[in-house]
């Protein structure tokens, strides 16, 4: 019988971190995700953003884990080939409400350690972003930055393999129990573990129900929608541009992405739907005009692409963490738009609750294929081979270093998520073919058309 030190349920962002600083440490990990690839749930729509917690709730779990998984994310970068767009935000004040909003949004970065943050006036905002519409001030934050959201974590999935951690893909548990020790019942067979870490996302509270018996929080699903405009659009734009937020989200935020694109959004909308969000004509619209009021030149740009994403907001605003140590459990949920940031952080946060042994130094760390635009990518190579999507110039060579991993995509997802194939202009119409040629009987389901 294979005995785990632990066993994560949930392959997003949150328990791929986990799973990976566990593993690190020496630990016999397991990571159970049961999507056909990690990052399929919440974690695969995000605005990217790598937060300085300027704005989280102060002396709160989540500033202190955000603000250690920003350092982490700095300290590691340079040695995974991880990008980084270094762009700043700007809080914006649009109207003469909203502009008295700043001094307390000021106030509270500075006593949540961000120091560097000023409030700028209209001239200095209109210098910094010359092309965006009539401002009263903002607050500015130097060191909010983007990155490519998925990278790392298939990094990090390396990591877990190559310190001797399994990863299970396409595997649901669908019963267990605790006496000493974990006993799983999966699609996949039994698992046995001494400690389990519920990072299940926009599941944690029915993988408590099904495991524990009850729940300590509720999972109440929030589904954000974005736009993606045109690679000519980010002439227009430097900084990250946020309103100011409300009492029930933090609104629609304007950036670029590392992938040569201007975003929108999210929108916030409740929705009892926990797996397929799906994208509606009316609030499209109004991002699209939105982006268009606050960046006149997007006003007749095309739009890439739009897509929709669930977000695993609780019942409670901050983050759920539950620890029951006599029955060696931990649950990591509720955690929303900042667990991209916050990962390593929480991961770290988990450790301890756990008292896991320190990280071990990996033997080797992964280099990861460069998705970003900025830095030379495959196709501007001397012979870069065969271009298969063209839209987002993603070679032949790519895909089949994908395909040939240690850890492979798992669909047609995975595969975009890991090389940007089919995620440009025409959305996989002109070479989801090729695609297909390329991938067959590499996936448990066929390409049909894209996720």
């Amino acid at each position: 019988m294979q005995l785990y030190d632990f066993a994560v349920i949930g392959g997003g962002v949150v328990g791929v971190a986990t799973a990976r600083h566990l593993a690190l440490s020496g630990a016999r990990v397991v990571l159970v995700e049961k999507g056909a690839d990690i990052l399929s749930g919440a974690s695969k729509a995000n605005s990217a953003i790598l937060h300085t917690g300027f704005d989280a709730p102060e002396g709160s779990l989540e500033l202190s884990c955000m603000q250690q998984g920003y350092a982490d994310y700095l300290a590691l970068r340079g040695s995974m080939n991880l990008p980084l767009l270094e762009t700043g935000a700007m809080v914006v004040a649009w109207t003469a409400a909203q502009e008295a909003e700043l001094p307390a949004i000021l106030a509270a970065a500075q006593r949540n350690g961000v120091t560097d943050t000023s409030l700028i006036d209209a001239a200095e905002v209109h210098r910094r972003e010359p092309h965006l519409a009539p401002a009263r001030a903002a607050v500015l934050v130097p060191h909010e930055h983007v990155i490519d959201p998925w990278s790392p974590f298939h990094g990090y999935a390396l990591q877990i393999l190559s310190a001797g951690g399994t990863i299970l893909r396409g595997t649901e548990v669908t019963s267990g129990g605790f006496d000493g020790l974990w006993r799983l019942e999966t699609t996949r067979g039994p698992l046995h573990a001494r400690t389990m870490v519920n990072a299940a996302g926009l599941y944690g509270d029915r993988v408590e129900t099904l495991l524990l018996g009850r729940a300590h929080f509720t999972i109440k699903p929030r589904k954000g929608q974005f736009a993606v405009f045109d690679r000519a659009a980010a002439a227009f734009l430097t900084h990250i541009i946020l309103p100011v937020p409300e009492p029930r989200t933090k609104g629609v935020v304007l950036c670029r992405t590392a992938f040569g694109n201007v975003l929108i959004g999210p929108t916030a909308e409740e929705t009892p739907d926990r797996d397929r969000p799906t994208v509606t004509t009316a609030e499209l619209r109004m991002l699209i005009a939105r982006a268009a009021e606050i960046l006149p030149a997007l006003r007749n740009m095309p739009i890439t692409a739009t897509y929709a994403g669930l977000r695993p907001a609780s019942d409670e605003k901050h983050y759920r963490i539950f620890h029951d140590p006599s029955r060696n459990w931990l649950t990591l949920g509720g955690i929303r738009s900042t667990g991209l940031t916050a990962s390593l952080g929480i991961a770290r946060h988990a450790a301890g609750l756990l008292q896991a042994a320190p990280i071990e130094p990996p033997a080797a760390t992964p280099r990861m294929p460069n998705l970003a635009e900025g830095q030379p990518r495959d196709w501007q190579t001397a012979a870069p081979g065969e271009i298969v999507c063209h839209c987002e110039m993603v070679t032949r060579r790519e895909i089949e270093a994908a395909l040939a991993s240690p850890f492979p995509p798992g669909d047609l997802g995975g595969l975009r998520r890991r090389t940007r194939c089919a995620m440009g202009r025409c959305q996989g119409f002109n070479c989801l073919g090729r695609i297909e040629e390329l991938t067959r009987g590499r996936f448990a389901a066929p390409i049909g058309v894209a996720p």
